[in-house]
């Protein structure tokens, strides 16, 4: 018997935490990234970094796989099967004896969160459309924000009892959970009659209406570019903060005020977006994020990339409130007109924004050098490019 929809609020917060897992198995970590590089012998400074991008190196093979299936299959077998894989994943690098096998594991760990992340914009899909879905993604990065910003508080308290490999069992113990309240309180928001048989000829077709769109394949890349600009901050935050600017176990406490500025753009992106609309929103948000990279890098580069900290903080509490205003926005833009291909478009372009920012992130990240000064460069390149990529994805919207 399936169970009746849930209401807003527990729809919101389950939704949320689903696709928050992959923030957890991301920011939790950072307090640990240079205790496993001495612990697994990795020399490279900068080479800990990669426990952070092998998860959406993970995610991005993950979303080739689950998009698709859940057109087929129904919503809800992908999320058991994702969530499975994920504290197998856990399992893996928990019990790693070398960083290889420990990256293995964190890229079962991305495959399986993947599931979450792909379906539950589906899901989202197929209960809301246009001004009204994108009020719920906001709604839902309201919950979303606040798990990376205790995420990392979790992984300090964990090392000050235990070490880090219990990161990955506590995983484990919070996901459990998760799986059990989806399975009793979700229904099957994808019913039998509208799936299609899990064909290649099928998902070929498919895939060629959803690629075809031009609006879908414009706001997948300036997705991707506003999320790389994103990932290179996550690769390279944990050696700013706690190293460079040698703030030691308080890096918590200010990476989730980083954090919650995102989350107080969400509520207010949650009101203004049904007033403004979705496209006026993030053109505005492009256009303060990219000119107030380009102040503040003439500022890093008088100061040979060391700003004070207060001044940093302030550069990323308003650059990141701007990026919460995009997150919601973009991505329900990009799903906006997709229609009944919901599953099979939620997995493009999630593997279209994460082949754009995976590399991109990771170069920004490996390019630090004890300076704020690529993670700043990164911004303003990025989201200049994102800015006319948008503009001229609109233009394609007027002629069509």
């Amino acid at each position: 018997m399936q169970p009746k929809m849930p209401g807003l609020v527990e729809f919101v917060t389950l939704v949320a935490l689903l696709s928050s897992l992959m923030a957890l198995a991301i920011d939790a970590m950072l307090p640990a990234l240079p205790i496993i590089g001495d612990d697994l012998g990795v020399s490279n400074p900068n080479a800990p970094q990669l426990i952070i991008s092998t998860v959406f190196l993970g995610m991005l093979v993950g979303q080739v796989l689950f998009g698709p299936l859940s057109d087929s299959v129904g919503r809800k077998p992908l999320i058991y099967w994702g969530l499975g894989l994920f504290m197998l994943g856990s399992l893996v690098s928990m019990f790693a004896p070398s960083f290889e096998m420990m990256l293995f594991g964190r890229i079962l760990q991305g495959i399986g969160v993947a599931a979450p992340r792909v379906v539950t914009m589906a899901l989202v899909r197929d209960c809301y459309s246009g001004r009204e879905m994108a009020q719920i993604m906001s709604f839902t990065m309201i919950v979303f924000i606040m798990v990376p910003a205790i995420a990392p508080s979790l992984g300090q308290g964990i090392l000050w009892v235990a070490d880090w490999r219990m990161i990955f069992g506590s995983f484990i113990f919070l996901s459990a959970p998760m799986l059990i309240w989806f399975w009793l309180r979700m229904p099957e928001t994808w019913p039998p009659q509208k799936r299609r048989p899990f064909a290649w000829q099928e998902q070929w077709i498919a895939t060629k209406i959803v690629c075809s769109n031009r609006l879908v394949m414009g706001y997948s890349v300036v997705t991707g570019l506003v999320f790389a600009a994103f990932l290179g901050y996550l690769n390279s935050v944990q050696q700013i903060l706690q190293e460079q600017y040698g703030l030691g176990e308080q890096f918590p406490l200010y990476f989730a005020a980083l954090a919650l500025s995102i989350g107080g753009a969400s509520i207010v992106n949650a009101k203004l977006v049904m007033k403004l609309g979705m496209r006026l929103l993030s053109a505005y948000a492009l256009q303060i994020v990219s000119a107030l990279s380009a102040v503040f890098l003439v500022i890093v580069l008088l100061q040979q990339g060391q700003p004070p900290l207060w001044l940093f903080m302030l550069y990323c509490l308003i650059a990141f409130f701007s990026v919460g205003l995009l997150f919601g926005n973009l991505n329900a833009l990009a799903m906006e007109t997709i229609g009944d291909y919901a599953g099979i478009g939620a997995s493009i372009i999630g593997v279209l924004s994460s082949a754009v920012a995976i590399p991109l992130g990771v170069v920004i990240g490996q390019a630090y050098n004890n300076t704020v000064i690529p993670i700043v460069l990164g911004f303003l390149i990025l989201t200049v490019l994102a800015l006319f990529l948008q503009r001229w994805t609109e233009r394609q919207r007027s002629q069509d």
